[in-house]
């Protein structure tokens, strides 16, 4: 029996190891039994897609059979999708859940099980630990004897086009012609993740990347960052003529960005320009809700606006809470999940990513204008991650060490005060920081820095390092 367990972000294991047909079966056994009990009112139903990794539509029609046998109504996507799709196909068929076979950002021999409620974002961790409790030990159905055609037949399992639907729903928010005709030249990178095909049906004139099925992934995590994306910043400099580039995670739902020139630009810089856009040159307003390690430029660029500012504990579902209860302008955090007002509330990559192109487009500025636009409000910064790999008890030897206040400078700064929301946050003076956190699920602490300039931040990290390496070797 294999201890299945929910991470921040859904249940994920290697395919045909942990992720079996048989474990597949198990999860959706007790999500549809909990959803089932939660529906008393009214038939449950459910949203189900997959994403382009090996076996999708198996454990998708795998899903939906244990759903449609536990009498769930299942809205099952025709073909892959992403996470965003399925979201707005839970709102647009007012189902009660969503279900995406994706591992999401990880590397090609991972697969997992995502949940959504019925508002279309990530379902609360007090529901996800219920169904967990309700895990059989052992998958106690035939699989053999649940015949996928008869469902089809007695409409427990209905075939729909999302991605159709989803495309439909971006032409009316956004102007895609105008978008097309403004001069500028865009490029996308689905990273060979679901995303692949739906720019090329809304824009027929953007520059396609990687946007074909590879089950490996080309060998690359399908994570959008910086030393991921090496080959689309190096066609970017060779085209000489692309004046932004997208690249979106495996199952869309993450963004990044690059200029004209093949630079990065991260989800601490996209968040502030979507903050800049959307207050600023579209007269929006509502709460920033940021993770706990995103940049604090975002403080001061609300206090500019006078915007409200909430930070929350790591993972899109602290920000999703929010979303639900109260008005929000943007919601993002430092992993490149973001989610914006009126739209579902949910991480949406290609959608941030038309915003920030018509953004460039109504103002006819590039990225790089734009941004200088924000950095004379908040001055320039640079953010830099490194994980340190270490054992457990050196690991928790460091915590307990950062829990009783005892780092009181790192290198030659000093300590002015420290913030434990989601991990350790030291301050120092001229808005830089060092951020130490706890890995639930590796053997590694995830270090963050914030200074005016990468050289800082860089240095923020070793001494950070050193200080905490001093620990372990002591």
């Amino acid at each position: 029996m294999d201890n299945i367990r929910f991470g921040t972000d859904g249940w994920r294991s290697v395919i045909a190891e942990g992720f079996t047909v048989g474990n597949v079966a198990r999860v959706s056994r007790a999500s549809a039994r909990w959803l089932v009990n939660q529906e008393k009112e009214r038939e449950a139903s459910v949203v189900i897609g997959y994403d382009t990794r090996f076996g999708g539509k198996m454990f998708a029609e795998t899903a939906a059979k244990i759903f449609a046998h536990n009498g769930v109504k299942v809205y099952l996507a025709d073909r892959f999708v992403t996470t965003p799709m399925v979201s707005l196909g839970v709102i647009s068929k007012k189902a009660s859940m969503g279900v995406v076979i994706t591992a999401s950002h990880n590397p090609y021999y991972y697969n997992g099980f995502k949940l959504k409620g019925p508002y279309g974002g990530p379902l609360p961790e007090a529901d996800t630990r219920n169904i967990e409790t309700m895990i059989p030990e052992i998958n106690e159905i035939h699989l053999e004897s649940l015949h996928y055609d008869e469902y089809i037949e007695k409409g427990m399992i209905i075939p729909v086009n999302l991605e159709e639907d989803y495309i439909e729903h971006v032409r009316k928010n956004f102007d895609i012609e105008e978008i097309q005709k403004s001069g500028f030249n865009f490029a996308y990178n689905a990273m060979y993740g679901a995303g692949q095909e739906v720019m090329s049906k809304l824009m027929t004139d953007v520059n396609l990347f990687n946007c074909e099925k590879d089950y490996s992934f080309g060998g690359i995590a399908p994570e959008p960052l910086a030393r991921n994306l090496k080959d689309f910043s190096a066609y970017i400099k060779r085209k000489g003529n692309i004046d932004s580039g997208l690249a979106v995670d495996g199952d869309a739902d993450r963004v990044a960005m690059y200029d004209r020139f093949g630079n990065y630009i991260d989800s601490h810089n996209i968040m502030l320009l979507l903050i800049h856009y959307l207050h600023k040159y579209k007269g929006y307003t509502g709460k920033v809700v940021a993770g706990f390690s995103s940049t604090s430029k975002i403080e001061k660029l609300c206090g500019h606006y006078g915007l409200e500012v909430k930070r929350v504990r790591i993972g899109f579902k602290e920000i999703c809470g929010v979303m639900l209860k109260e008005k929000v302008l943007v919601g993002g955090e430092e992993s490149g999940g973001i989610g914006v007002i009126s739209h579902i509330p949910e991480r949406d990559g290609i959608w941030m990513g038309l915003l920030i192109w018509q953004f460039m487009v109504e103002t006819g500025r590039s990225l790089r204008e734009l941004l200088d636009e924000i950095y004379s409000i908040t001055g320039p910064f640079a953010f830099e991650r490194a994980d340190l790999t270490i054992d457990k008890k050196h690991k928790n030897a460091v915590i307990e060490k950062c829990r009783n206040g005892q780092f009181s400078h790192f290198g030659d700064r000093e300590v002015i005060r420290i913030d434990d929301l989601d991990g350790f946050k030291f301050f120092f003076s001229g808005d830089e920081w060092l951020m130490i956190r706890i890995s639930g699920t590796e053997p590694v602490l995830r270090t963050y820095a914030e200074s005016s300039n990468r050289e800082s931040a860089l240095r923020i990290l070793d001494d950070g390092k050193k200080s905490i390496m001093g620990i372990t070797e002591a």
